[in-house]
């Protein structure tokens, strides 16, 4: 079953109808009983996952239309998506609001950043059992997939597992790069500038710059 859209007209890029110029600045997913009930909680967890990060995404009440279930709210415009019950079909919404492309292209967008959030959950999983080594392989390999959302989680979480792997400055590259993707999202793990390794490795690069830069004496080298 495919995705609707009321009000609206065919966009180029999705098998269903949507206003391609909207912009959309807020989704609202419905968890009432009937939609939660034909999977608005995978709608509304996928569509945190992949949507922009600078896109709110909230469960609502009951939007109407309980029989085209689950139904998603793209707001201001206060368009109503139907049929949203699936993670591909999230996916699917996602990739075409956000991502230019042809049809087939937006498909096999789709299907890259579903896999590249079941590797994150995954290497979310492993870092909680501290196998960093294998959660930062995994997070690396979905960055590789270029997922259209959840760059900047990837780059957080991957951040925290080189950090407990003492590799200092790839964790605050990867800190840096999530705060440059979203800057409203989260801070750079605070760990990260208290520990004691990275202080001394920070001093002494401090130290090899300032050996750099410092000019040399004309007459010392006579």
């Amino acid at each position: 079953m495919h995705l609707w859209i009321s009000n609206s007209t065919y966009h180029p890029l999705l098998r269903f109808p949507v206003k391609s110029e909207a912009q959309v600045q807020e989704i609202r997913v419905c968890t009432n009983r009937t939609c939660r009930r034909q999977g608005s909680m995978q709608t509304f967890h996928t569509l945190t996952a992949l949507t922009p990060p600078d896109i709110s995404v909230k469960p609502c009440g009951c939007l109407g239309r309980c029989g085209a279930g689950p139904n998603v709210a793209l707001l201001p415009d206060g368009q109503i998506v139907g049929h949203c019950r699936t993670a591909a079909e999230a996916a699917e919404l996602v990739v075409g609001l956000w991502y230019g492309g042809g049809i087939g292209d937006a498909s096999s967008k789709s299907k890259a950043s579903l896999d590249a959030l079941a590797m994150r959950m995954r290497a979310e999983a492993l870092i909680d059992e501290a196998d960093f080594c294998e959660a930062e392989r995994l997070l690396s390999q979905a960055l590789d997939l270029k997922p259209v959302g959840g760059i900047h989680i990837l780059y957080k979480q991957r951040s925290v597992a080189r950090l407990a792997m003492h590799n200092y400055t790839g964790a605050l590259e990867d800190a840096t790069q999530s705060l440059k993707l979203a800057p409203n999202y989260a801070e750079i793990d605070p760990s990260i500038r208290r520990s004691k390794s990275f202080k001394i490795r920070m001093a002494k690069l401090e130290e090899k710059l300032a050996t750099v830069n410092t000019p040399h004496d004309s007459n010392s080298q006579l």
